[in-house]
């Protein structure tokens, strides 16, 4: 087994809110674009990417993720919205964003960018996005043009709302069929 694995710390959605993305990639991926699609069970909303740690480093990420949910009450979420970055013109990975309950997502962010930081994990430079990604362009051939227009048909998209009561470690591996995500840590929202 290997000394460390690869994690990152996220909310996970409502199984509404997977359904009804779960449309909206069916719509897009009509299209024919060369795109890896998520799959609907693995959908979530990515707080913060820690990439490799250590095993050992695990109990004390998830009492710092712990701290910082236990600063924050629980909130209902909107997943509305969708977008691409950069562009739309240029798409590279295909999102659904948030409304409201953004700002408690963006102080929880911050919590956690403050509790993290002791250990040794650097604080973002970018502004935080939150979004779900739907899927990332894996060739621009002629029919990823088709993309841009009909998210733009979307940008009003409501995947529902859903509440926000925990924190989830994740482990992820890349596997040639898509990442496998797994649960390791987990911190409820208000101690």
């Amino acid at each position: 087994m290997k000394d460390t694995v690869r994690s990152f710390i996220a909310v996970e959605t409502s199984g509404t809110v997977r359904q009804r993305a779960a449309e909206l990639i069916r719509t897009l991926a009509a299209t024919g674009a060369k795109v890896s699609w998520a799959k609907p069970h693995n959908l979530h909303l990515t707080i913060k990417f820690l990439a490799e740690i250590r095993w050992n480093d695990i109990a004390p990420v998830t009492q710092a993720v712990e701290q910082a949910a236990g600063s924050i009450e629980p909130f209902d979420l909107e997943i509305r919205g969708a977008g691409a970055f950069p562009t739309l013109s240029k798409p590279r990975t295909l999102w659904l964003g948030t409304a409201a309950g953004s700002d408690e997502l963006a102080a929880l962010h911050a919590a956690l960018e403050t509790a993290l930081k002791p250990l040794g994990f650097p604080k973002e430079h970018r502004r935080f996005a939150a979004h779900l990604t739907l899927g990332r362009v894996r060739d621009a051939g002629p029919k990823t043009g088709e993309l841009g227009p009909l998210i733009k048909q979307h940008a009003d998209f409501s995947a529902g709302r859903f509440a926000v009561n925990e924190l989830v470690v994740f482990s992820s591996q890349l596997t040639p069929q898509g990442p496998i995500y797994e649960p390791i840590g987990r911190a409820g929202l208000g101690g």
